[in-house]
């Protein structure tokens, strides 16, 4: 009877998780280059009892690898990735990689993401254009020419498949194992005057949502009830006249 006290609160402690994630995702919809955290379960075994009772373990999040919509600016600064690889860009303790393609050129000539942060290339070297120049065209190898000059050139990196992924900010990502730089654009590469949405599909995670709260509630039912038949046996017990 304990067991299921114990099982039912792990339940409840995966499940609070998961519409923590969920709530996340909800509220980035409209984050450009955001990708979904998912929640991976795995299950405890104890083998305390005789029978073997299985617990939920909180679970463990992973942001997902899954594309975002690409939709058309026209902003000759927008850039969206075509396939799997990732622009890359000078965060305060080293590199981060972003699908988040909107860059800006700052009041010096720097190439910057949105969010200020200086965009570099495959080498590692910061992008400086003339915030005088005219135009800018970006090639699908992420070349920058500007009044006909080349300038600079976008890195584009690949992340190991099997890397851990942590969050920086909403749309930003470090790896734990090294990226590496890109070099065939056949399959990879730039897209200019595009910018790469969301992966997360609004009515998708609000049905996620929905189907977790009913989850939780019906963990938190079955706690009482097990609270209630546990009280009921020990007051049972305790009653010398039965």
């Amino acid at each position: 009877m304990q067991s299921a006290l114990y099982v039912g609160l792990s339940a409840q402690v995966a499940l609070e998780k998961r519409l923590q994630t969920i709530a996340n995702n909800v509220a980035n919809v409209n984050t450009s280059g955001f990708r979904t955290d998912v929640v991976k379960f795995e299950t405890v075994l104890s083998k305390a009892a005789a029978n073997p009772v299985a617990f939920s373990s909180p679970g463990e999040n992973i942001i997902s690898r899954e594309q975002g919509s690409i939709t058309e600016t026209g902003n000759p600064l927008d850039v969206a990735v075509v396939g799997q690889g990732w622009i890359a860009f000078a965060g305060p303790n080293g590199t981060v990689y972003t699908r988040d393609g909107r860059l800006q050129i700052a009041a010096n000539g720097d190439l910057q993401t949105v969010s200020g942060f200086p965009v570099i290339d495959s080498g590692g070297a910061q992008i400086s254009l003339d915030p005088n120049g005219g135009p800018v065209s970006i090639s699908r190898s992420g070349a920058i020419t500007q009044d006909n000059n080349e300038i600079g050139t976008i890195g584009l990196f690949s992340i190991p498949a099997d890397a851990d992924l942590d969050r920086y900010g909403n749309s930003g990502v470090t790896p734990d194992r090294p990226a590496t730089a890109i070099g065939d654009f056949s399959r990879d590469g730039f897209k200019q005057g595009y910018v790469e949405g969301s992966s997360a599909n609004p009515m998708m995670e609000l049905t996620k949502l929905m189907s977790a709260s009913r989850a939780f509630d019906s963990t938190n039912s079955l706690i009482e009830g097990t609270e209630s038949t546990l009280r009921n046996a020990i007051q049972t017990l305790g009653d010398p006249s039965k």
